[in-house]
């Protein structure tokens, strides 16, 4: 329990619980005593407040010490309840006895000879029932706000436990994917090379430097969870001049992010798994080129967009890349992607995450 909370507790709670004892169960002894009898015997059931108060708070926390966990809730209650006729014994004694040592037994009709009849026909018999009636009401209050603490507390350990999980889960789940993804571009840029070191080893050495450079920050793409929206679209046209390199006229790219967009952040990454996804379902050719739309919205959403041009055959997929863009921005509890397909284009909107 926070040190704080069970300070204020101890301090406020007896003083609490005496009020609406005295309003509820004892209000007769506002008119029955004088005002310096009064002051005594209201001292006296402060007094026992806070002792009882300590009590039942020591023997509720030794029970959760001793039988931790919401799953053993029921065995504390069991042994709690078992107690209780020793801790309301306990609790009237401190009550009433005091009176006695004060004069003041006479005034409440509380005599403290257990079967001996007062002068109204009255036992203190009676009146002890109703002290420890009182007490049974006051120990439900201290189980009820000890464990109910207690248990909200364990509820609160369980989810975040259940949280740390799922997101150690995805975690694992998008180290899977992202590791997938480096060997899978590079046998492509390499076989793109292999082409050019014979029919051109001038262009080739110009598509290594690229190739460099797009590796280079691949790497350091690992180390990082985000990175700023400039630095990916600066890697995007180093990616898109590998593409052009190897498609010709087939494959073009367009960017429209305003210099002060460009400081939101995103996953690394994300733009060359959603352009290297457009180029692995599409059909890239001269004759039917395809055109990447990299903008932002009013709605402040990265939009990323391609012409449809499906390929005819099943294509190899293991859905690396969407896949891994969604899991990333669910563990940064960002909102979740949108993937449109309509009028001719397959549109994936991303949240921007703030600098």
């Amino acid at each position: 329990m926070n040190a704080s909370i069970d300070t204020k507790l101890r301090l406020i709670g007896p003083l609490v619980l005496f009020v609406c004892g005295t309003l509820f169960f004892r209000l007769n002894t506002v008119l029955d005593f004088n005002y310096a009898d009064l002051y005594r015997y209201d001292l006296v059931g402060i007094v026992a407040g806070f002792i009882n108060w300590h009590i039942a708070r020591w023997v509720l926390l030794r029970l959760q010490v001793r039988y931790p966990g919401i799953e053993r809730t029921r065995r504390r209650s069991t042994i709690y309840g078992l107690l209780l006729p020793i801790l309301i014994v306990i609790g009237t004694l401190l009550r009433t006895e005091p009176l006695g040592w004060l004069g003041l037994e006479s005034t409440s009709n509380a005599g403290f000879e257990w079967f001996e009849l007062d002068s109204a026909g009255t036992t203190s018999f009676r009146q002890y029932v109703l002290t420890a009636g009182i007490q049974l009401f006051y120990h439900s209050i201290y189980w009820g706000i000890y464990e109910g603490i207690y248990l909200f507390r364990q509820w609160q350990q369980l989810y975040q436990e259940k949280e740390r999980l799922i997101k150690a889960e995805w975690q694992a789940r998008f180290d899977a994917l992202k590791s997938q993804v480096n060997p899978h571009f590079l046998f492509n840029a390499l076989n793109a090379l292999s082409s050019l070191i014979d029919e051109s080893p001038a262009q080739a050495g110009q598509y290594v430097d690229q190739l460099a450079k797009v590796y280079r920050y691949l790497l350091q793409a690992n180390e990082r969870e985000l990175t700023s929206l400039k630095a990916e679209l600066t890697f995007i046209e180093s990616y898109a001049h590998l593409l052009r390199t190897r498609y010709g006229a087939g494959f073009s790219l367009q960017v429209e992010v305003p210099a002060h967009d460009q400081t939101y952040l995103v996953p690394p990454l994300t733009l060359q798994l959603l352009v290297e996804n457009a180029v692995k379902h599409n059909v890239v050719q001269v004759k039917y080129p395809l055109l990447v739309e990299i903008k932002t919205t009013r709605a402040g959403q990265l939009m990323v967009r391609n012409n449809l041009q499906r390929k005819s055959g099943r294509v190899l997929s293991h859905g690396v890349g969407l896949s891994s863009i969604a899991i990333k921005f669910q563990m940064m509890e960002q909102p979740d992607i949108a993937i449109q397909e309509a009028d001719g284009y397959f549109t994936v909107l991303l949240p921007l995450v703030q600098a």
